[in-house]
């Protein structure tokens, strides 16, 4: 089946069936992969997919089906399928019409316009051993280095029973390296970038200098000594420290949580939500970035939300669903894995813009605490903001200096609470490396983080040592 205007009418017009809207996601994604272990490339991967994923509502009841033959019997099979799960009787039956083109969204990316991942191996394999040498050259210590690398690029088109029909083609790179150092203990450090950008981006941002951030961390971790434990001021560090900020808080800002009234801050639009030294923005149109998107995957151009504004909570994370049925627009978050998925209520690049303090005047400020540079990963129940995050690089601070490196040490607490605690704002605001990738019922897609340095005045540090 060709997929042009009249066959996205005839899919369209099956799956709409007694509803009331649907829509069909075209997807075709290449994927180019190379991992390097011991100094070897120990694993290389190519993999193409193409499908369509096809939605029909009706109320609040969702049909979807999908397929990855594109023949016509098939994909109005799929339709039909979709429409049957979502069935409103007393619906009237509507035919779509889809007309000309599909209209190319307006690119938010930074790279050629390819439809495929088209990269020579013996690039990636260079890149790859460039990265390898870069961190073991940046001291003896360091003993083992493990990298990744990967090229994406997806092209999708999106039909909607509304009559909207729109073509995007999104790029996507990522080069991550892990270097493990042997000291007084042993240290393990993580760095990656990459982002809507092609495999071009490393003449730019080299894979030494990203291997030797990894190397650095390693082996800063290789002298760090046991955390302390208890209540105490602490300051996380700008960039990857973004990652709090998006487990504790943007999940909870996200429509179908709210609409559920799972969420802290369901029904909660337009009151205090945390200090008012506060910002929280969600772009989906920041040029290069990792979760940047011209359109979503429902075919909403992608957006700058004002989630939380001076403490003030503004407005949530919306797709159509959800915010057709808040009464609300969508906000250009509806975002799939892939097109065997449908759409959910999602971030795309969630940050802090800059506040008036700087670093130095934050740091100097505490008597004693803990600097969160970054963070390892951790934990969040949404119903209830509570979280436990690891960090991957952390130090004392002692009388308004950075002093020993530290280890083992968790930030745990309540991502609302902690909010309403935050008593400086860093006018350091940055991105951290594009190398991230969010999860949500299954789903996994590419989020760009960001934040300044921020002094939070309380949070419980767990770790071995007596604060």
């Amino acid at each position: 089946m060709h997929l042009d205007a009249a066959a996205f009418e005839k899919i369209l017009t099956d799956a709409l069936g007694a509803g009331e809207y649907a829509d069909a996601f075209y997807e075709r994604r290449v994927n180019r992969s190379f991992r390097l272990q011991d100094g070897k490339i120990h694993e290389a991967g190519l993999v193409v997919s193409r499908g369509v994923g096809i939605r029909a509502l009706s109320g609040e009841c969702t049909g979807y089906a999908y397929s990855d033959d594109l023949s016509e019997e098939a994909l109005l099979h799929a339709a039909r399928v979709a429409a049957l799960i979502a069935r409103d009787r007393a619906a009237k039956v509507s035919i779509v019409r889809i007309v000309g083109e599909p209209a190319q969204a307006h690119s938010v990316y930074d790279a050629a316009d390819e439809l495929s991942a088209n990269g020579q191996s013996a690039t990636y394999v260079d890149l790859l051993a460039r990265a390898d040498v870069a961190a073991r050259a940046y001291d003896p210590r360091v003993r083992a280095v493990n990298a990744t690398l990967s090229e994406e690029s997806q092209e999708v088109v999106v039909a909607t029973s509304e009559g909207r029909y729109v073509r995007d083609r999104r790029p996507l790179v990522s080069l991550a390296v892990q270097s493990v150092a042997h000291g007084a203990a042993r240290g393990t450090g993580m760095f990656g970038d990459g982002g809507r950008t092609d495999i071009g981006y490393f003449t730019r941002r080299s894979p030494e200098e990203i291997a030797r951030e990894s190397a650095r961390i390693a082996c800063v971790n290789t002298e760090a000594i046991e955390a302390p434990a208890g209540e105490m001021e602490v300051v996380v560090g700008a960039g990857s420290g973004g990652v709090l900020l998006h487990e504790a808080v943007g999940h909870g800002l996200e429509g179908d949580f709210n609409r559920q009234g799972r969420s802290l801050y369901s029904g909660r639009v337009g009151e205090r939500v945390a200090s008012d030294l506060v910002t929280i923005f969600d772009d989906g149109n920041l040029a290069g970035e990792r979760g940047s998107l011209a359109i979503d995957d429902e075919g909403t151009p992608g957006q700058h939300k004002v989630l939380v504004e001076n403490g003030i909570l503004r407005g949530y994370m919306q797709d159509r669903l959800n915010a057709g049925l808040m009464g609300a627009e969508s906000t250009g978050s509806g975002r799939r894995q892939s097109f065997r998925t449908p759409p959910l209520p999602r971030m795309c690049n969630t940050y802090m813009p800059d506040g008036a303090s700087t670093y130095d005047e934050i740091i100097a400020s505490v008597k004693k605490g803990v600097f969160a540079k970054s963070f390892a990963g951790g934990q969040v129940e949404i119903s209830k903001g509570d979280f436990v995050f690891m960090l991957a690089e952390g130090y004392l601070i002692e009388d308004g200096k950075l002093s020993a490196p530290i280890r083992g040490a968790t930030l745990i607490g309540n991502g609302p609470d902690v909010m309403t605690r935050v008593v400086m704002v860093g006018n350091d605001t940055r991105f951290a490396g594009r190398s991230y990738t969010c999860g949500k019922s299954g789903q996994y897609v590419p989020v760009g983080v960001g934040m300044p340095t921020v002094k939070i005045a309380s949070v419980t540090v767990g770790g071995s040592s007596l604060g």
